[in-house]
Order: C-alpha cells, then structure tokens, then sequence
C-alpha cells in the first residue's frame, strides 16, 4: 500500500489588506459639520473627527465642512484641511443658519447615509458607528443621539439641562412628537429619505432639526434613538433666549400645519375615519347633556375639552393646536348661528355642531399615536 505523499503547500503573495477610503470613492457616509467663526476650535475638531472614522469606520466616508458665512479664519482653515485630507471638502454660504448649511451640504452629496454633528465634538463619537449602523442595514430611515434615553451620560449645567428639558416636553405636550430629544447636534438621515423630508422643511436655523423629525414621523419613517455620552461646552455660541423664541415661532407654524393637515401623511400614517367620528358623537352628547345648565359657548367649551382630555388618557398625546383649530371651529359655528338665527333651539345648535365636525373629515385631530409597520406588527 503506497503512502501518501506529503505536498508542501505552495508560497502565496499574503492577501493584500484593504485599501483606506479614497476621495475617489463615493462615501457610503458624509458627515456634514457646521461652522460659523469656528477658527479655534475647527482644526482639532476636524483631525479628531477624521482620525477616528480612518480608524473604525469600514466604510468610505467625507468630511463636508459646511461654512455658513463665517467672517474670522474659519474659511481659510477649512481649506486648507480640504487640502490636506483627501477625504474633507469644503462649502461656503453667504448666509447664516445651521439648517441652511445643513441642507447645502446635503442635497449635494450622494451619499447612502448623511449625517452631521456639532463641530465641538461633545458627543462622543464611540456613538457614531451605532448611530450609523441602522441606516446602512435598511432597519431605520433616520437615527439621533439622545441625552434623555437611558443609558446616556451627560455632563451639563442645571440651566442647559432644564431648558433641554423642557423644551422636548413642550415638543410632546404641543405636536404629539415620540423622539426623546430633539436638539443633540447628533444625527443621521438615508438619503432617499432626505430626499422626500427637505422639501417639507422651511426652517433654515436652529430648529431645522425638530421640523425634520416632526416630519419624518408624520411621514410613518422609522427613527433610531443611541443614548450618547455628552459633555456640554462651556463656549457654546448658542444664544438660549433668541434660539428658544426661534423655536416656540416654529413649534407655531408646525403646530398649525399638523392641524391644517398641510403636512402629507407617508403610506404608513393613515388616519381612520372612526375614531374622529367617535370623537364628534361624544363631543354632541357631551353637549347635549351640559347644554340645558349653561350657555351654548360654554357647554361647547367644556364638552370638547372632557373629550380631548379622556382621549389624551386612552390614546396618549394629542396635539394642543388640533384642539385650538377644531374648538375655534365649532365655536365660530355657534356664534354664526346666534347671529343669524338669535331663537335657534339646541338641535339646531347640535346639526351645526355636527357640521363643524364634518369640515374635519377624514380629520386634522390626530387621535392616539402614528403606529409604523413595526408597531402594528
């Protein structure tokens, strides 16, 4: 019996190790960073932040610095990191707005995933991946860092604190939104869903970022939450009192958009005809039985609020401007009445109860949360 033979194996070239990213290669991630009169803290911000993705990132990926209309060094310094990095490029606006730069940036670029976050780096960017990681795989549409999720670690004075705070319950208690933090300066979108959200966004400043949510949830798309560790900087440029009168003007105009039903409902938020209709027969029985111990408007007034109340228990948030619109409406209603018909009766207040009600169809008053797919399943 002949044995076997051993063969040596023969030599081989060793298998080449990947090649880094090149700006030749279209970036799966670009990773907007917005700057105004950023001269100090732009260069090590941008090394830190470009070291880090070189290192962890497997991806090819593009540093877009976004100047909006800075006047100290910043655009002298941007170029000259363009220059040096194959990777980093870039913009310049005449105008100011974090949501103006962030919007340049994004509709030039063909990146699978856009992202940006605050030049000073207080995230910190062990998040980044995590954040990025749902968008490429096709679980989520957008994901944002939070400072108020379990798990984030943050570092900040009670007045910041507060404010954040209070502005995001203010967000829930008025539009009905679900995301737990609205102003990390944290965030990433895909592109195609960028591509159907910017055009709905009108603001170009601080509050760009609440409107894009706001739409997006409007729109049935998913939104990934990474809690985020998140250290405050002490020279912060964010002016608090004009940023947050900014953001109570555009909390308004949303507000009435969400009530008007000028924001357009995506394939997955379609609102039922039944529940509103449960909601206006409630209303008129409410009305019905108060009517006889009190005046018309009062009896409205406080029949429409018994069921906005019950349904903020049953079904969760409601929006405050919905109610404003369809109080107004049925109130508007009563007064045209009496003044045209001063002997009307009470049916006759109920049939124009009744219409008012009927204007609303299928329904401006968002009953009880939009579910996505992945809640309904």
């Amino acid at each position: 019996m002949k044995r076997a033979q051993f063969m040596p194996p023969q030599a081989t070239s060793p298998t080449p190790a990947p090649s880094p990213p090149s700006h030749l290669d279209e970036p799966v991630l670009d990773l907007a960073v917005p700057v105004f009169n950023e001269e100090k803290d732009l260069e090590p911000s941008v090394r830190r932040l470009h070291a880090h993705l070189r290192d962890t990132f497997p991806y090819p990926f593009r540093i877009t610095v976004a100047d909006n209309a800075s006047t100290d060094a910043t655009p002298l310094i941007a170029a000259r990191l363009a220059g040096e990095f194959p990777e980093v490029e870039w913009i310049r606006l005449a105008e100011k707005g974090r949501g103006r730069a962030l919007r340049a940036a994004w509709t030039r670029s063909r990146a699978t995933v856009l992202a940006y976050l605050d030049v000073d780096l207080s995230t910190g960017l062990a998040a980044l991946l995590p954040l990025v990681a749902p968008l490429l795989s096709g679980h989520s549409d957008l994901a944002i860092g939070t400072r108020l999720a379990p798990g984030a670690r943050v570092v900040r004075g009670p007045r910041r604190e507060v404010v954040s705070r209070c502005y995001n319950v203010l967000l829930r208690c008025t539009l009905s939104v679900r995301f737990s933090d609205a102003q990390c300066g944290f965030k990433a979108v895909r592109r195609d869903a960028a591509e159907r959200l910017l055009p709905l966004v009108r603001d170009s400043g601080w509050f760009f970022d609440t409107e894009l949510l706001v739409a997006a949830e409007r729109a049935g798309l998913r939104i990934h939450e990474v809690p985020v560790d998140w250290v405050d900087d002490p020279d912060s440029r964010v002016a608090l009192l004009s940023t947050a009168l900014a953001d109570l003007r555009g909390i308004a105009r949303v507000g009435w958009a969400l009530a008007r039903g000028a924001l357009p409902a995506g394939r997955r938020e379609r609102r039922s005809v039944t529940p509103v209709a449960v909601m206006a027969l409630t209303h008129l029985l409410l009305y019905a039985a108060v009517r006889p111990a009190t005046g018309a408007q009062v009896a409205n007034s406080l029949s429409l609020l018994a069921c906005w109340t019950v349904a903020q228990a049953a079904l969760g948030a409601l929006p405050l401007p919905a109610l404003a619109v369809r109080l107004a409406l049925t109130a508007g209603s009563l007064a045209a009445l009496r003044h045209t018909v001063p002997a009307a009766g009470h049916r006759a207040e109920l049939a124009v109860l009744a219409a008012a009600h009927l204007a609303l169809v299928p329904g401006v008053w968002p009953l009880g949360r939009n579910r996505t797919e992945s809640e309904a399943s």
